[in-house]
Order: structure tokens, then C-alpha cells, then sequence
């Protein structure tokens, strides 16, 4: 019961053999550990500048009218970017099936 006690309160001096092996445990466990366990992938930024336009993410215009995106994509893109841009139009890009809206792409007054 000791020994538990001591390996779960890290009572082991450093340089022991004990250590040691508490240490290579944890370092396997931080880099041969898969991303999908823990669901830790890399996301991509919400807003996105492309030559001729903004990529803008569908959750950043949800439930937005048609007639008032343009001015939602502008007050976004200014919250993000810190600067004043005028949109021209807002288009929604689906998926494949033309069903669900992948993204907005915002076209800006040259």
C-alpha cells in the first residue's frame, strides 16, 4: 500500500529509477496518445481573407436574413480584421448535395 502511496503522491527523489519511469510513462502518454481520444484536432479560423473575397464560417450568419447579410458580414469582418470593408454581395456555398450551407463567401467593393 506504501509503494501506491508513493507513486501516487510522486514521492520518488529525482535521479531514482522510480522517477524515471514515472516520467517516460507520462511522456508516452503525451506524444503516443492518438488526437481523435481526445478529439483535439486543429480548427480553422472563422474568417478567412481570399483574394477577391471573405470566407466566413455559416455560424457567423445563422438565422440571418438574406436582405441583411451583407451588412452582418461587413460588421463581422470589421470586428475581425479592425478595419472598415464594403461588401458588394454574400453568397452561400453549399455542399455537394445542395443541401446544407458549407460557408459565406463575401465579396468585397474593390
Amino acid at each position: 500500500m506504501r509503494s501506491i502511496g508513493r507513486f501516487l503522491f510522486w514521492d520518488y527523489p529525482r535521479a531514482s529509477w522510480q522517477y524515471d519511469v514515472m516520467v517516460a510513462l507520462i511522456l508516452c502518454f503525451i506524444f503516443l496518445t492518438p488526437r481523435e481520444i481526445f478529439r483535439d484536432q486543429p480548427k480553422a479560423p472563422s474568417i478567412v481573407m481570399l483574394h477577391g473575397g471573405v470566407w466566413i464560417e455559416p455560424q457567423k450568419l445563422a438565422n440571418v436574413p438574406e436582405a441583411q447579410r451583407a451588412q452582418r458580414a461587413a460588421a463581422v469582418i470589421n470586428e475581425r480584421y479592425k478595419t472598415h470593408v464594403v461588401i458588394t454581395s454574400v453568397e452561400p456555398i453549399y455542399d455537394d448535395s445542395e443541401q446544407e450551407i458549407k460557408g459565406y463567401m463575401a465579396f468585397l467593393k474593390p
